[in-house]
């Protein structure tokens, strides 16, 4: 991709997190209002580790990529 601003290590950790997230939150080890947050935000950072981009990221002009 032309603009990523995540290193490796950086999508790893994103996805592993949303991973365990959407385990727990469909697994219904976490569920309710928490769950609900869970998924989101599983989605959120599954989303971001796959493609390299974190608009948070962007506002922040913050890079954990170097170049």
């Amino acid at each position: 991709m032309k603009y990523v601003n995540e290193a490796g290590w950086d999508r790893i950790v994103r996805v592993i997190l949303g991973v365990v997230l959407l385990i727990l939150a469909f697994s219904n080890i976490v569920s309710g209002g928490l769950g609900t947050l869970f998924i989101i935000v599983g989605i959120v950072a599954l989303l971001t580790g796959l493609s390299g981009i974190c608009p948070a990221y962007m506002l922040l002009k913050f890079r954990t990529k170097k170049n």
